[in-house]
């Protein structure tokens, strides 16, 4: 074996004890994103207008941004593993009604439930934030990027697959089962990262009175600068589905399989490709490049004449995402103190859901009611913006915090 091979070897496994972290997003991302070729046929079946199955998909989002800050905030109080259990519970009985729904409403309360207990992201990126290092910490967050692009192969084509055979009750049942998995491996598996020691000492070697993070610069500006990029990344993937059965007449199995090939194609681009242009551009002029693709591709991707152009678009998108989603929430978490990593997860993840609010409102608006070339100059325009911040330099601040050797445990 090589020794570039070694070192990436060495880099991929460096963190044991995320590995079931892995794991239990993969899998709660499967469940996810078996939704997504489902939507615009859950529309036909109930007998709604696209634009109201808009709102169903976006009122999971509405609760998640009120709820998902308040769970990373307790996992700082309480530590991560007992909150990502609690909200691993909900996302399965969440999933268990979506199996049952008979109706929109049955549907509209899965999501909400689903939406109160989406505390899953936040608090997974706080446990990067407390078990890595700055230097490796973009690397590290851009796996659960990975785990998008892993479960992209399997979730779209499955879910449409089994919505062909049984409708909403077979995805839905498997979704909910793959969920009591991920509780299983993070009840046996996976060790809290943020121990009570730890907490304790975190609060005597940093004041406890901190500035606000409306207050912390660095903070807010790539708060708002992922709040801009995420909105427009978020309407742009919601209305895939919903552009393809309007546009082009496919149906869910066709969806499903493919968002599954261009999941494949994705794998092969993040495996191949991410590495060396981190490694050559540098992680803040790949941001600048990825976040450039992303506002000429969704300039482009409304005036798609057939499925391969529309297919094409999605891939360049998808490498844009490798370039930019895992630097970014890197950033974030470097912009503030270890004691406040689940507080800005929490609201980082809390504007993803918020996007993922006008997501489906602005997407199934605009196709519904306007040609579809009217959604690129919607998100577009929405993307220009992260595009131009991030021509400014902002310096981070280091926190260091004490080695495990260090931590003295308090005795009772």
């Amino acid at each position: 074996m090589s020794n570039d091979t070694t070192l990436k070897n060495r880099r991929y496994f460096k963190y044991p004890n995320l590995s079931p972290l892995w794991i239990a997003v993969f899998i709660d991302i499967i469940g996810f994103s078996m939704i997504l070729p489902m939507a615009p046929f859950i529309a036909k079946e109930f007998n709604v207008h696209i634009f109201v199955m808009g709102i169903v998909l976006s009122v999971n989002a509405m609760f998640s941004f009120i709820f998902g800050p308040i769970l990373g905030k307790l996992s700082d109080k309480f530590g991560r593993k007992p909150l990502l259990l609690i909200s691993q519970f909900g996302t399965c009985v969440g999933f268990i009604l979506l199996a049952f729904s008979n109706s929109i409403w049955m549907v509209v309360i899965s999501r909400a439930v689903d939406g109160v207990f989406g505390g899953n992201f936040p608090i997974a990126k706080a446990i990067i934030g407390d078990e890595v290092p700055p230097k490796d910490r973009s690397f590290q967050m851009a796996n659960i990027g990975v785990a998008h692009v892993l479960a992209s192969l399997i979730g779209p084509g499955l879910g449409g697959t089994l919505f062909s055979i049984g409708g909403i009750f077979l995805p839905g049942l498997l979704a909910a089962g793959l969920s009591v998995f991920t509780m299983i491996i993070t009840i046996f598996i996976l060790e809290e990262t943020w121990p009570k020691s730890k907490r304790q000492v975190t609060q005597e070697i940093i004041p406890k009175i901190i500035i606000k993070i409306r207050k912390n610069k660095s903070a807010m500006f790539y708060l708002v600068l992922w709040g801009f990029h995420t909105a427009s990344f978020m309407i742009a993937m919601v209305s895939f589905s919903f552009f393809a059965e309007i546009v082009f007449g496919v149906d869910p199995y066709e969806i499903g399989i493919l968002l599954m090939i261009a999941g494949i194609l994705r794998v092969l681009v993040r495996f191949t490709l991410f590495k060396p242009t981190i490694t050559k551009l540098g992680e803040n002029n790949a941001i600048k490049f990825g976040l450039g693709i992303f506002f000429v591709s969704f300039l482009i991707i409304g005036f798609s004449i057939n499925v391969i152009m529309l297919f094409a678009m999605i891939l360049f998108i998808s490498f844009a995402a490798s370039l930019t989603r895992g630097p970014l929430n890197s950033k974030i978490s470097q912009s503030v103190s270890p004691r406040e990593q689940g507080k800005i997860n929490g609201y980082s993840s809390g504007l993803d859901s918020f996007a993922q609010i006008i997501g489906p409102l602005t997407g199934t608006f605009m196709l519904g009611f306007f040609a579809p070339y009217y959604l690129s100059f919607v998100i577009g325009s929405i993307a220009l913006v992260p595009f131009l911040m991030s021509f400014k330099i902002i310096e981070l601040k280091r926190y260091e915090l004490p080695t495990q050797k260090e931590i003295i445990v308090p005795e009772n």
